[in-house]
């Protein structure tokens, strides 16, 4: 598995992945307006613009995505999903990897930020290197992000 630049043409296959990987976590915060799963086909078109989303295809299907964007020599890391149905394989382990090591040369520094009570997601990233750098409450929710990040490899040598 590689993951591939996504299409126009993937959109609507990504955001019906992105609503079935985030159910778990509507779950874990009673709530189910949470931002990956009220993002419509229109709104994922216009992210596009401004951030790059990448896939991961097995069999002809899309299991995982993520999107990124770099700005001011960061990498920021956004809405990593994985199917139900494939996760606890190490999958977005291996995602993050990827892209880190697709970005490691252009950036000094990794960034992202996850729901506080997520904590298999935290241990992840925690486990792949990044480290809390900041809580904030999250517009219109009733729990803090967890603000995270990494140095790029390249520049710890």
């Amino acid at each position: 598995m590689k993951l591939e630049m996504a299409m126009e043409q993937d959109f609507e296959r990504i955001l019906a992945l992105q609503k079935s990987a985030f159910q778990d976590q509507a779950m874990i915060y009673n709530d189910f307006n949470l931002p990956p799963l009220t993002q419509t086909l229109d709104e994922l078109k216009a992210e596009a613009g401004s951030k790059t989303i990448y896939k991961l295809v097995e069999n002809g299907e899309i299991i995982a995505s993520v999107r990124c964007f770099v700005k001011d020599g960061v990498l920021y890391i956004e809405k990593l999903a994985v199917h139900p149905d494939f996760q606890n394989r190490g999958i977005g382990t291996s995602m993050l990897r990827e892209i880190e090591e697709k970005y490691s040369q252009q950036v000094t520094m990794f960034k992202l930020f996850i729901g506080e009570k997520s904590e298999r997601n935290l241990h992840m990233y925690k486990k792949a290197g990044y480290r809390e750098v900041k809580r904030k409450p999250s517009h219109g929710h009733n729990f803090n992000l967890v603000f995270m990040e990494k140095v790029a490899e390249s520049r710890l040598a």
